[in-house]
């Protein structure tokens, strides 16, 4: 076999990845007609190239993780492992029942869609950012539409559009009757931008 001189190259058998809007069109061309299936898209487009804090599947076991496809994008085959290596540590998140169950309460429609949506918004708590961008979705408008969609009452609770893994978190500590914030209103209050400033 013959040398490989140095001048000459390899050709390169690598794939390039897809963009993210690839992928949302091509989820959004084999999704049911469900206001959830355009936010689902946007959340497994970005999270297939690496984006947001979504870890393998989701955050969701196997079974649930195919059947969410199955029920909203058919036929379209995805990998499980998350292109950002990250994984959830439910060790230091002593409140994921919790908020589960605070979800749960604000749920218009219980059901598989809900339970698959609480499942990725607690996984997504995890993350660093703004909950929108560790669910991966586009806009902080598109999380606030999905919220509104299907938990209506807990979204009315947000009348000062507080930033929502804040918003979130307070409701917990109300239900438990903690008031670690001093501030007499949140108006006054010195840290008012770490819960009401601009998310996008």
């Amino acid at each position: 076999m013959p040398a490989i001189e140095p001048s000459q190259t390899i050709p390169s058998l690598a794939v390039t990845p897809k963009p993210r809007q690839q992928i949302y069109q091509e989820l959004a061309a084999c999704a049911g007609w469900s206001p959830n299936s355009v936010w689902l898209a946007q959340i497994i487009a970005s999270w297939a190239v690496g984006e947001g804090a979504l870890p393998d599947r989701l955050g969701l076991a196997p079974e649930r993780f195919a059947a969410l496809l199955a029920s909203h994008f058919p036929g379209y085959a995805l990998a499980e492992a998350a292109v950002s290596g990250h994984t959830l540590d439910y060790s230091r998140m002593l409140e994921k029942q919790d908020l589960e169950t605070l979800l749960r309460q604000f749920a218009a429609q219980p059901g598989a869609d809900t339970e698959w949506l609480i499942a990725l918004i607690v996984a997504a708590c995890l993350g660093s950012d703004h909950l929108w961008q560790d669910l991966g979705l586009w806009s902080r408008a598109d999380l606030s539409a999905m919220l509104a969609y299907n938990f209506p009452d807990l979204v009315a609770r947000n009348s000062k559009d507080m930033k929502w893994k804040k918003f979130l978190y307070k409701q917990l500590c109300e239900a438990e009757g903690l008031y670690v914030c001093r501030a007499p209103s949140c108006e006054v209050c010195k840290d008012y931008q770490q819960c009401f400033g601009p998310e996008d």
